[in-house]
């Protein structure tokens, strides 16, 4: 089956769907000699992709179709063309934000979560109506969805009015070649000398966007820890400036602590593992997930987890964590004592998010979004009766 995937959304690698998008490319690569696989690529985004070359075909996108609008136009009116050149039997559109209102082929979109349903604030308006309205009726125009949790798939069924029939859950799998317990000792030596931390820290690893991933109430937390124990503990943020970051920043300055809270940027790939081994604790405080793959990372590498019962976070993590509201400060700050004071909590934590972790694996997404594409159409006679329809229309 020769498949397409539109990568343009990745946003030069520094989002969660990007994340989403490599691990998922790089699982599909072990099935490269039973289907061919053609990738939608921005041009200045094509290095990203150095790993699937020679194994996948990579179409250059032009840089003058990145920006959104452009974008959203390029998928409306260029790529259904792309498709037919590059003969393409299954396309999948790993977000809702570019799905197709009609295409050559099948189409099968991967919806992460519903957060403007759920944070009124979460974007600018124009993005709020375009996740609300626009995005519902090209969901409802797909042969099938993707949900990465079974709390986004009831989102998707009651905010989008798509048939349950016509959506898959696939959980988000796990890189456990990258992701394992590893040395501690080393992980510390060399995040010290990366980073200059030495003292213990929470961690908690996310773009700097307020209000929806909570930083605020994080630091207030922290900082009622702070004042409580005088402790040498550190808070650190490990994530790339997005909307409201000049809001997290300020808070941080504002802090009487503000020493002893370091605000990394965007953490490198390389990086990451030896960041959640080095921590003592990982803190996940969002709002609202669709999935929330950093808990998870953080799990597999042995670090304990305090996360947020948000959207479907207590899904994904289940009892291999602590959980607590995200709204409530003080629960928050007590939360923090309790794991900083307590290394046998810390230590059940371990066992239990190492446990938990290794049932996400990128090879079983890979091979279940392969099942997928199979049954909505292994060639175009298997279209189904929507997209018959789409083409006629």
């Amino acid at each position: 089956m020769r498949i397409g995937i539109s990568t343009s959304v990745i946003q030069r690698g520094q989002t969660g769907i990007a994340q989403y998008i490599f691990a998922l490319v790089r699982a599909f690569l072990t099935h490269s000699g039973e289907h061919e696989f053609v990738l939608f690529t921005l041009k200045d985004d094509l290095e990203l992709f150095d790993f699937a070359k020679g194994k996948m075909r990579i179409v250059a996108v032009s840089e003058r179709f990145r920006p959104p609008i452009r974008n959203i136009f390029w998928h409306q009116t260029v790529l259904p063309r792309l498709l037919r050149e590059q003969q393409i039997e299954v396309l999948h559109v790993p977000s809702y934000r570019r799905l197709l209102w009609s295409g050559p082929c099948p189409l099968v979109g991967t919806i992460h979560d519903l957060a403007p349903f759920h944070l009124g604030n979460k974007y600018d308006w124009a993005r709020m109506f375009y996740g609300r309205v626009i995005a519902r009726r090209l969901a409802q125009r797909q042969d099938e969805i993707i949900a990465i949790s079974h709390n986004t798939a009831r989102d998707i069924a009651r905010f989008f009015g798509v048939d349950r029939a016509r959506i898959s859950v696939i959980y988000n799998g796990l890189e456990h070649n990258r992701f394992f317990p590893g040395s501690r000792e080393q992980a510390q030596a060399e995040i010290a000398q990366r980073y200059k931390l030495q003292a213990p820290f929470f961690l908690y690893v996310s773009r700097l966007e307020h209000p929806a991933k909570n930083h605020i109430r994080l630091i207030s937390a922290f900082n009622h820890f702070k004042s409580k124990t005088q402790s040498d503990w550190m808070l650190v943020l490990g994530g790339s400036d997005w909307h409201g970051a000049d809001v997290i920043r300020a808070a941080v300055r504002q802090s009487p602590f503000e020493r002893d809270v370091r605000l990394l940027g965007f953490v490198a790939d390389a990086d990451l593992p030896n960041l959640y081994r080095a921590a003592e604790v990982f803190v996940y405080p969002s709002l609202y997930e669709g999935f929330g793959m950093p808990p998870v990372e953080a799990m597999a590498c042995g670090c304990p987890v305090i996360c947020s019962n948000r959207g479907s976070l207590g899904e994904v993590v289940d009892d291999a964590a602590v959980i607590l509201n995200p709204e409530n400060v003080d629960s928050m700050a007590d939360q923090l004592l309790l794991l900083a004071n307590n290394a046998d909590v810390r230590e059940q934590l371990r066992a239990a998010g190492l446990k938990r972790a290794r049932r996400f694996d990128w090879n079983r997404t890979a091979i279940d979004t392969l099942s997928v594409y199979s049954r909505v159409g292994q060639s175009p006679e298997n279209f189904s009766a929507l997209s018959r329809q789409k083409i006629r229309h």
